[in-house]
């Protein structure tokens, strides 16, 4: 389903939403290997050539994490489709990249690309602001499924909370618990990625409204959830 924009590119909130992006202390961070992970994996889970962690700031989209298209730090905001997609209520937006598919971004950089597709559910966090997005894209125009669009916007879940445990063991200046929290989740998602691969091999692709393949997806998802479930217990305890 592609949604419908809204009218400018600055939502209301954006004074809030600001802020709370400033507060995790993650825009335009050095890499940190957990997300480059949940890139990776995303790209596999929807067959798609590029993958990306990103999170909008006020001028510019910072990309925490890109599989596909390594070397890419950002786009000015005006030019990456994450800027809009931020905007939505719906948790999912897909959308090519023509011009009057959505009007509020300048597609140059994507066309260039040859990109044609365009899939994202926002990274939210506990005070309900969209500080950014994890999208998946490709060159051939596709729509995503309801099952799709569940597992996406799970995954986006995933990265949001990870985020915010970040920030808990960060600000308590606990770095070496957060060095470990992101192993041990690292070794949770290598697991993942590897199963990924062999349905991908056996099936020629993912499809994840295949039944099996979705319940084997689901528990993956589900065994990061118990890990981020424990270490944010753990460092509520830090604090």
């Amino acid at each position: 389903m592609t949604s419908a924009f809204p009218g400018q590119l600055v939502p209301a909130n954006e004074a809030t939403r600001l802020r709370t992006l400033h507060l995790y202390q993650i825009a335009n961070s050095t890499p940190e290997k957990i997300f480059d992970e949940y890139v990776a994996w995303a790209a596999q889970l929807f067959n798609t050539p590029i993958s990306l962690i990103s999170l909008v700031d006020e001028e510019y989209v910072h990309f925490k994490a890109v599989a596909g298209a390594e070397g890419v730090p950002g786009l000015p905001r005006e030019e990456s489709m994450c800027s809009a997609a931020i905007l939505l209520d719906t948790p999912i937006i897909t959308s090519d990249y023509k011009a009057e598919s959505c009007r509020l971004i300048k597609p140059d950089v994507a066309q260039a690309l040859g990109l044609n597709f365009y899939a994202g559910s926002a990274l939210q966090m506990p005070n309900g602001a969209r500080i950014g997005m994890m999208a998946v894209i490709g060159r051939e125009y596709r729509t995503l499924t309801t099952v799709e669009e569940e597992v996406l916007k799970h995954l986006a879940d995933l990265v949001s909370r990870t985020i915010e445990l970040r920030f808990q063991y960060l600000n308590a200046d606990l770095a070496d618990e957060w060095e470990a929290a992101q192993q041990e989740l690292s070794a949770t998602l290598d697991d993942n990625a590897a199963l990924t691969r062999y349905l991908s091999t056996r099936n020629n692709g993912i499809n994840l409204d295949d039944e099996q393949v979705l319940d084997l997806v689901q528990r993956r998802l589900a065994g990061v959830d118990k890990v981020l479930d424990r270490r944010m217990k753990a460092a509520s305890h830090a604090v």
